[in-house]
């Protein structure tokens, strides 16, 4: 090799390595949300006539619930729980989750496993008496823009579903009684049964009641059971907000 290569070669440019932006970490949260549960009781076509009983009453009732089912207590083949799945998903009652059952009976096709849950209590049903079938307070309703107005109470086993806009009840909403809004919930009088605010995915939507004795609360998927609740705030005029990603409560003025 000549001189003339040996400083051609010298001048060749070197190509340094690109640095990349550092990205950041992945972050986990952890989060609580309220779900309903269905536990089939033999035999099970007996049970989803009841079923198809409530619908009747409350066409509803299952609309923006997360369901788990339930099936502690039932030997099920994986012939019945696909055949089971498929009736609950003609009535548009989609699973989440299933509990109680024996891994065997699991699989592709079926809904994730699930356990650890607490339970909430209760969740009252609609009444056979309920007017029309439907699941909504016995007074006329007035709906004015987004916004459903309720001039009465809700009383016990009543629930008001509104996933279009807030929910106003002039009256008290009583233990064993729910309304579920697509935003805010405004209670003119005694809270005492279930509240859940944001269920169309509203993380800004709030509640406010003159007497806060809830069963529950609940904005956007996170929610408080009544032990949870600082008992401090029981009977005052409370707004319920999401802050960071948890409930909060403070205290209002009575107008």
């Amino acid at each position: 090799m000549d001189a003339g290569t040996i400083a051609a070669t010298s001048k060749t440019p070197v190509t340094q390595p690109t640095s990349e932006p550092a990205r950041p970490p992945i972050r986990f949260r952890g989060r609580s949300f309220m779900a309903t549960v269905l536990a089939p009781i033999p035999p099970v076509a007996d049970w989803l006539g009841d079923l198809d009983a409530l619908n009747r009453r409350a066409p509803n009732f299952f609309a923006g619930r997360p369901v788990i089912l339930d099936l502690a207590g039932l030997r099920m083949t994986r012939e019945d729980l696909d055949g089971l799945l498929a009736d609950l998903a003609a009535r548009n009652i989609p699973i989440l989750g299933i509990e109680g059952a024996p891994p065997a009976l699991l699989g592709a096709g079926t809904p994730p496993a699930l356990s650890g849950g607490r339970a909430a209590g209760e969740i009252a049903t609609p009444d056979e008496s309920a007017p029309g079938g439907s699941s909504a307070p016995e007074p006329a309703a007035r709906e004015t823009a987004r916004s459903l107005i309720l001039d009465a109470p809700v009383r016990s086993g009543q629930t008001v579903l509104h996933l279009e806009g807030d929910v106003t009840v002039l009256g008290a909403v009583a233990s064993g009684a729910e309304v579920i809004a697509g935003g805010s919930i405004h209670v003119y009088g005694a809270l005492r049964g279930r509240a859940i605010a944001g269920a169309a995915g509203n993380p800004a939507a709030r509640i406010w009641c003159r007497r806060f004795e809830p069963e529950l609360v609940a904005i956007d998927g996170l929610y408080r059971a009544a032990d949870d609740l600082d008992p401090a705030f029981r009977g005052q005029a409370v707004e319920v907000r999401l802050l960071e990603d948890a409930i909060k409560l403070n205290l209002f003025e009575r107008g």
